[in-house]
């Protein structure tokens, strides 16, 4: 079956890429959607530890409301605003996993695309459309519709 078959020309496998380059620009873009994933994470993680700092802003006042004085001061002292690692809140860390990590690998990435196959996204995806879909069948189109505007 040829592969290139009613597939969307920005899709297409460039001539001379060899099948094993087709598969390696695959497992690339697979590792960085694991990042990105594991930085959507990091990005929850930041989020909900800023929630729960609020939230014993919360629970510091309602302490102090019920006359609980001692240990709605400890709380304040030890707990709120502190530290996640030393010398770190949450945005720091995204932030050096962002430029020490996430940046460099988006690049790297993006840039052996361009070197080996003309900066076309995702051939490995766009082929297994190709071979999986019904053709034919409105609902399995090789390309999404055009717009007649």
């Amino acid at each position: 079956m040829d592969s290139n078959r009613e597939m969307d020309p920005e899709h297409q496998v460039p001539d001379g890429v060899d099948e094993k380059t087709v598969r390696a620009l695959g497992a690339l873009s697979k590792a960085l959607e694991t990042t990105e994933r594991a930085r959507g994470h990091l990005y929850g993680f930041h989020q909900l530890t800023g929630t729960a700092d609020f939230e014993l802003g919360d629970a510091v006042r309602l302490l102090r409301e019920a006359g609980h004085e001692q240990q709605a001061a400890r709380i304040e002292r030890e707990i709120v605003g502190r530290n996640v690692i030393p010398g770190h809140w949450t945005f720091q860390i995204v932030e050096a996993y962002n430029e020490t990590y996430y940046q460099p690998f988006a690049t790297a990435e993006h840039d052996i695309v361009d070197e080996l196959a003309d900066g076309r996204d995702h051939l490995l995806e766009a082929r297994l459309k190709t071979m999986r879909r019904t053709h034919h069948h409105p609902d399995h189109t090789a390309t999404p519709p055009s717009s007649s505007s």
